[in-house]
């Protein structure tokens, strides 16, 4: 189908299984759920190529054991990490604290500096996904704007993302912005922004746009374990897309998308996802 570049992390999810909720001052007991694959290149590259799309993923491990493994791990799920940097120091764990409820806490380690080298020939792709604080991420963007579909996380910071289509949570972007998060969108995005998606969880999701705003619900499932949520609705809305669907149909997508990745108990799509892609045929 499509030609895709994923500029994302590539992660080792450590599980820790808490006895109950979070909360300030507490004392919680564990269960060591193992590792897993993870990180948003992982998260949504594997649906991506489950859906028949090649997908490419640019980041950077250790060069190290761990580092080994996850590149051995994400290229046995078909993802293409040709363009996958190695660093010098050692490959890290993600630590996720999950709550019995399905919520989960991530406690990272500060990342190495991550600088992209020049930018790929951008006519023998059909997309661009950027969820990465890498150096040089607009530039790349900018340069790809005018030759594939630029889809774009919106940062921690208010840094620039160009793109055609800027992606946040309603957690994401609380605080951040006045009363117009179209205008805030296009002063991060830049006058090339068609779109503007906030993702709700259970709420839905909002599309913004010049003209106004747009609300689509969620698809109800029992959730699992969000780990990966927002990853899969971002490969989601990326399928759809690159199959000629219009927006508010690849929100739709995405959403089928998040909901299996909530019913799942694992960071990368599981089951749920390849079952619903084989209904879809």
């Amino acid at each position: 189908m499509a030609n895709i570049i994923l500029l994302a992390n590539l992660n080792c999810d450590r599980i820790l299984l808490l006895d109950k909720p979070l909360e300030s001052g507490g004392r919680f007991h564990y269960q060591d759920g193992g590792q897993r694959l993870g990180g948003g290149g992982a998260n949504s590259g594997i649906g991506l190529v489950w859906a028949g799309h090649r997908v490419a993923l640019v980041s950077q491990v250790g060069r190290d054991a761990l580092g080994d493994w996850l590149l051995a791990e994400a290229g046995n799920q078909g993802l293409d990490c040709r363009l996958v940097q190695r660093h010098g120091g050692n490959s890290s764990e993600m630590l996720l604290l999950m709550t019995p409820d399905g919520e989960r806490t991530i406690v990272r380690p500060q990342r190495p500096k991550f600088v992209l080298p020049a930018a790929p020939e951008w006519t023998l792709w059909d997309a661009l996904y950027i969820n990465s604080s890498a150096e040089g991420a607009a530039d790349w963007a900018r340069d790809a704007l005018e030759h594939c579909l630029v889809l774009a996380q919106l940062a921690k910071d208010d840094r620039p993302r160009p793109c055609h289509i800027l992606l946040t949570s309603g957690s994401d972007i609380q605080g951040r912005c006045g009363a117009s998060l179209w205008d805030y969108g296009v002063g991060i995005a830049g006058d090339e922004l068609k779109y503007f998606i906030v993702t709700d969880g259970v709420n839905g999701a909002s599309l913004y746009q010049a003209t106004g705003v747009e609300r689509l619900p969620a698809v109800s499932t029992l959730v699992l374990d969000t780990t990966g949520a927002g990853d899969a609705y971002a490969s989601g809305l990326l399928h759809g897309l690159c199959s000629g669907m219009a927006i508010l149909e690849s929100m739709a997508e995405a959403a089928h998308w998040a909901a299996c990745a909530v019913a799942s108990v694992s960071s990368v799509p599981g089951p749920e996802l390849q079952h619903y892609l084989r209904k879809q045929g």
